[in-house]
């Protein structure tokens, strides 16, 4: 013990890492909470101050609170889109707007040329596995046309079908 208390005493440390004081991060949090630093040492979480029943119906009420806030401002904000569209198709009827489709066109094309490269530079697995996608969606086709064209013969005409004979 005494040679650890000389070495407390001893201004200069031996190397750079004695110098630092090493902090557990874990104890370091625990004891500083970010909440205790904004509200004060009285302030804490839920869970230490209220029962689960409690929180329960506090997180229902916050949480049916927010859906109905949420819901009204939904359809203010739906209304205020729906209106400004409405607007615009006024004013284009009304010759306010013009709209200079054969510029909208072209952007169009452009996007969707720029949309092709992209997806052509797409990893070789999701074109592969687009093209069986679409193989697969052809077959499926087919086979429901067939099953369809025999059971409407079957059913609808069955003195006139070429299957039945």
């Amino acid at each position: 013990m005494a040679d650890r208390k000389e070495e407390k005493d001893d201004p200069e440390p031996e190397s750079e890492d004695e110098a630092y004081e090493v902090v557990d991060l874990t104890e370091y949090a625990r004891r500083h909470q970010w909440w205790s630093m904004v509200f004060g040492n009285n302030s804490g979480p839920l869970a230490e101050k209220y029962s689960v029943t409690t929180q329960i119906m506090m997180g229902g009420v916050t949480g049916w609170c927010a859906g109905y806030l949420f819901q009204r401002v939904g359809k203010i904000a739906a209304t205020a889109v729906g209106g400004g569209f409405l607007l615009l198709q006024i004013a284009n009827h009304s010759g306010y707007v013009q709209v200079d489709w054969k510029k909208v066109e072209k952007d169009v094309n452009k996007a969707k040329k720029h949309l092709k490269k992209k997806t052509k530079q797409a990893a070789p697995e999701i074109n592969s596995f687009i093209e069986e996608v679409k193989e697969h969606i052809n077959l499926v086709l087919i086979t429901v046309g067939i099953c369809l064209m025999f059971l409407f013969c079957q059913i609808k005409l069955p003195e006139t079908c070429w299957l039945t004979t």
